[in-house]
C-alpha cells in the first residue's frame, strides 16, 4: 500500500478513545445480559448444572478458575495498557489532567473502604472485604451512558473513562499489596527474569508482538505459582509493550501498544468480561430471606457502593472545583456531575473479583458479597442513569430542533 494510502485507511479509522469508549459501552449492554441471564440460570432447575459445570475441572484448573485466573489476565493486560497509553500519551499525560480524576478516583476508593470498615467495626473475620466496595465497573458505567445517548456530555463519558483508569490502578496496587497468598520464591525469582526478558525486548526496540505474548505466557504461568494472583501477569506484560506514538499522535496505531490494545477490546468487552459475569453473578436466592441484606458483607458493601461512591467521588470533585484546583468538564451541570458520582457506584466486575479474592475460603461470604454488589450497583445504576437522564434531557431551540442543556 502506497504512503497516501495508508494515510486514508488510518484517517478512516475510528480514534483510539472512540473505539475503547464504543467497545465498553456496548460491551457493558452485554455484561449486564451475561450478569442477569447468570441469576435467572443460577435460580432455575439448571442450577445444579451450572454450579456443577463451573467447578468441572479441565486440567490443572476448574473451569471456573479458567476464567478468573486465565481470562481475566487478558483483561488486566487490557487494564494496564489504557493505563500506560493514558499516563504517557495521553489524557493523563500532565498533572492537571490527573487532578480532577485523581481525587475523584481517590475519593471513590477511600469512602466506600471507610463505609465497609464502619459496618464490619465489631465482625474481625469480615475486615478483609474492606476494598471490595471500592472498585468502579467501567464497562457495566459506560453501558449505561451509551443507553442515555446523546444526553450525556462526551466530555462527562471522557472523565468517565480516565476516573476508571485511575481507579482500575488503584484497584490493581491493592490485590497486589492485600491479597496475595503465601509466596513461592523459586516462582517469583522466575517471575522475575521473565519480567526482565520482557523489559530487555522493550530497550532493544522489539516491536513485533509474538515474542511478548510468548514470553507473557510463561510469566503468566510463574505468576500463578507465586502466590501473587495470576491476573497481575497481564499489567506487568502491559508495561513493557512499546508505546511508540510520535509527539501530539497519542493514537498512532502503528505502536505495539496501540495493535494490541484494538484487538484485545472487543475480546475483553464480548468474551472475558461477559464469561466472567455469567460465572460469578449466579447465585441461588432459595431461601433468601430479608434480613440477609442486613448481614455485615452484604450491608456494607452495598452502603459502600451506594453511599460511600457517591460521597468520595461528588464530595472530593466538587471540593477541587470550587477550590479551584481544577475545572468541571466542558458542557457538564452539577447534576450531571452528581449522577456521575452515582454511577460510579456500580462495581459489579472488580467488586466481585476483590470479593473472590477476599473470602476464597468462605462461600458463605461470597454469597454475602455477591448480593451486596448486585443491590448496590443496581441502585446506583437506576438511581445515576435516572439523574442524569433528567439533568440531560433535550430542550426545543427557536429552530425547533432538539439541544441539549
Amino acid at each position: 500500500m502506497s504512503d497516501v494510502g495508508a494515510i486514508l485507511t488510518a484517517a478512516r479509522r475510528p480514534s483510539l478513545l472512540r473505539s475503547i469508549l464504543d467497545h465498553s459501552a456496548s460491551g457493558g449492554v452485554v455484561l449486564m445480559l451475561s450478569a442477569a441471564l447468570a441469576l435467572t440460570v443460577a435460580n432455575s432447575p439448571a442450577a445444579p448444572t451450572y454450579f456443577a459445570a463451573l467447578q468441572a475441572d479441565i486440567g490443572p484448573l476448574s473451569v471456573l478458575h479458567w476464567i478468573n485466573d486465565a481470562l481475566m489476565a487478558l483483561f488486566f493486560l487490557l487494564v494496564g495498557l489504557d493505563i500506560k497509553r493514558e499516563v504517557l500519551d495521553g489524557r493523563l499525560r500532565t498533572w492537571p489532567d490527573r487532578i480532577l480524576p485523581g481525587l475523584a478516583a481517590l475519593g471513590g476508593m477511600a469512602a466506600p473502604a471507610l463505609v465497609y470498615l464502619a459496618v464490619n467495626r465489631h465482625s474481625p473475620d469480615t475486615l478483609r472485604g474492606w476494598a471490595i466496595p471500592a472498585a468502579t465497573d467501567i464497562a457495566f458505567a459506560l453501558g449505561v451512558l451509551a443507553l442515555l445517548g446523546s444526553r450525556v456530555p462526551v466530555a462527562l463519558k471522557v472523565f468517565l473513562t480516565a476516573l476508571a483508569i485511575i481507579d482500575d490502578l488503584g484497584a490493581v496496587l491493592i490485590i497486589a499489596l492485600f491479597y496475595t497468598a503465601d509466596l513461592s520464591l523459586a516462582a517469583l525469582g522466575g517471575a522475575a527474569v521473565v519480567l526482565g526478558a520482557l523489559v530487555g525486548l522493550n530497550r532493544f526496540g522489539i516491536t513485533r508482538l509474538l515474542p511478548y505474548l510468548l514470553l507473557g505466557g510463561v510469566l503468566w504461568v510463574l505468576v500463578l505459582n507465586s502466590g501473587i494472583h495470576a491476573t497481575l501477569a497481564g499489567v506487568l506484560l502491559a508495561m513493557t509493550i512499546p508505546l511508540k506514538a510520535s509527539p501530539g499522535r497519542p493514537e498512532d496505531v502503528t505502536s505495539p501498544l496501540h495493535r494490541l490494545e484494538h484487538g484485545l477490546a472487543p475480546w475483553s468487552s464480548f468474551v472475558v468480561l461477559p464469561l466472567f459475569g455469567f460465572a460469578n453473578a449466579g447465585v441461588s436466592l432459595s431461601g433468601f430471606k430479608a434480613e440477609m441484606l442486613f448481614a455485615p458483607v452484604t450491608l456494607s458493601v452495598a452502603l459502600g457502593l451506594f453511599v460511600g461512591k457517591q460521597v468520595g467521588v461528588f464530595g472530593l470533585t466538587s471540593a477541587a472545583i470550587k477550590l479551584g484546583l481544577a475545572q468541571r468538564p466542558a458542557h457538564t451541570s452539577w447534576w450531571q456531575l452528581y449522577g456521575l458520582s452515582l454511577l460510579c457506584g456500580v462495581g459489579f466486575t472488580m467488586s466481585l473479583f476483590i470479593g473472590l479474592l477476599a473470602f476464597a475460603e468462605r462461600p458463605e461470604l461470597e454469597a454475602e458479597t455477591k448480593i451486596g454488589v448486585l443491590v448496590g450497583s443496581l441502585t446506583c445504576m437506576a438511581l445515576g442513569a435516572l439523574v442524569l437522564w433528567f439533568s440531560g434531557a433535550p430542550r426545543k431551540a427557536s429552530t425547533g430542533r432538539s439541544v441539549a442543556r
